[in-house]
């Protein structure tokens, strides 16, 4: 049998070439609500992304059991009570929610468009863990966190100006002269400093563009937009078509920056400091984890939150 009555299939039990089909077959007989749990003894991490891609985002994918001889998989049908919001819609109504988020590596950034339970999969977390860490978020007593998703976009605009862009001015020297510093005294005995100085230097290179783009570009269309709204201003059509395109480029810089981050988090072992480290070499690492974190909720607001409200202004001054 490859069954039981607790709706388990043990996959290792069938024909290679029977598998897949088997899997789609009972996948398919389920109800709203309805699960299936898969046995088997590797990863069925591609069987995730082929449901996925032929079935659609319909279910959830949690790990029961992940190795190192068997895993155990269940496969849900979600009932219409759970989310479907995405990390970056979650994000947006309460950055606490964000702070889980890097706490389980799930990118609301870049990644935000993404729901929690995707992601989880993706990422190999348990998704249940991650909506009650969600949940208690909201029970949180002390300061209220800023109400981003309450500002109009051209404010929203100006802060990101004034607190990230300059955040990324005054900050980013230091961050390079220590990066290159650190390199040059332990990188001899630590072989990924050097990886993290590429990735500083690169980010620098990529930042510096970016913001005079968005501070010359973008953001005096989308604060003119916003004018043209609340009928305070005459639209006048921009040299660049329509706002999605540099939109697009700047989400493209953000994937850029977003890959690099998450590169030196790696090399750096989450910002643990190896025994032999010095003073410099612990500022270094302090100085990383707070730019990560500052660029992390900068793209945030811009992903998330600014570029959303600019393609929904623009469409309906088109449509007036």
């Amino acid at each position: 049998m490859e069954t039981t009555a607790e709706n388990v299939l043990n996959v290792t039990l069938l024909e290679p070439r029977m598998k897949h089909p088997t899997i789609f077959a009972r996948f398919d007989e389920l109800n709203k609500g309805e699960h299936l749990i898969i046995l088997n003894d590797h990863d069925p991490r591609p069987l995730y992304y082929q449901l996925l891609s032929e079935r659609g985002n319909i279910f959830t994918w949690e790990y029961l059991e992940a190795g190192p001889e068997w895993w155990r998989i269940r496969i849900t049908i979600p009932s219409t009570t759970e989310t479907n919001e995405t990390l970056g819609e979650l994000a947006a109504q309460d950055i606490r929610k964000a702070q889980v988020f890097r706490k389980y590596g799930l990118d609301f950034c870049c990644g935000g468009k993404k729901t929690v339970r995707q992601a989880c999969a993706e990422a190999g977390v348990n998704p249940e863990v991650v909506e009650q860490e969600l949940r208690n978020t909201e029970s949180i007593t002390g300061s209220r966190p800023l109400p981003y998703n309450e500002w109009s976009p051209d404010f929203l605009a100006d802060y990101i100006v004034n607190t990230h862009h300059s955040y990324v001015r005054k900050n980013y020297p230091d961050i390079r002269m220590y990066a290159d510093k650190v390199m040059r005294v332990h990188g001899g005995r630590h072989p990924e400093l050097v990886e993290v100085h590429l990735l500083v230097e690169e980010n620098y290179t990529e930042l510096m563009s970016h913001v005079e783009k968005e501070e010359q570009i973008l953001f005096p269309y989308i604060k003119h937009i916003t004018a043209v709204k609340n009928g305070t201003a005459t639209y006048q059509a921009p040299h660049f078509g329509e706002v999605k395109n540099p939109i697009a480029m700047m989400e493209h810089d953000h994937e850029a920056v977003g890959n690099n981050l998450h590169a030196i988090r790696k090399y750096t072992n989450g910002f643990t400091l190896p025994e032999d480290a010095c003073a410099s070499y612990s500022l270094l690492f302090r100085m990383l984890e707070e730019m990560e974190e500052d660029l992390l909720l900068h793209i945030h607001l811009e992903n998330n939150l600014l570029f959303p409200q600019a393609l929904e202004i623009e469409k309906s001054i088109q449509k007036s």
